[in-house]
């Protein structure tokens, strides 16, 4: 067997199993904290493996599932998406930033 991706979470470790059960592959999961472990940085990373012969069609899955979904999200959906992927503590601490990088700029104008 060999390494094919590592995923975030047991479910999308199990959705991607599934998909590619489905496009006939042999698929083994291995790592993560169990079925319902929450999803918390490297302790929940689940290792898909497939066979050697196997890496370079499955991997052709991969691309085409992640293709599909670009093609289908919305701009809108997608403005949201890396929205929420920006913390918001890093977009306080770039306001200020901005802000502060501006004052002198008015009070100049001024």
């Amino acid at each position: 067997m060999a390494l094919l991706t590592t995923v975030s979470g047991r479910f999308a470790a199990d959705v991607l199993a599934a998909r590619l059960d489905d496009e006939g592959f042999d698929v083994q999961l291995r790592g993560g904290l169990g079925a319902f472990a929450l999803p918390v940085g490297e302790l929940a990373d689940v290792d898909v493996y497939v066979p050697c012969d196997q890496v370079e069609e499955a991997s052709f899955v991969l691309l085409v599932g992640e293709v599909d979904d670009a093609l289908d999200e919305e701009p809108d959906e997608r403005r949201r998406r890396l929205h929420r992927q920006i913390p918001r503590s890093y977009r306080a601490v770039a306001a200020i930033l901005l802000i502060g990088a501006c004052s002198p700029v008015v009070r100049f104008l001024l």
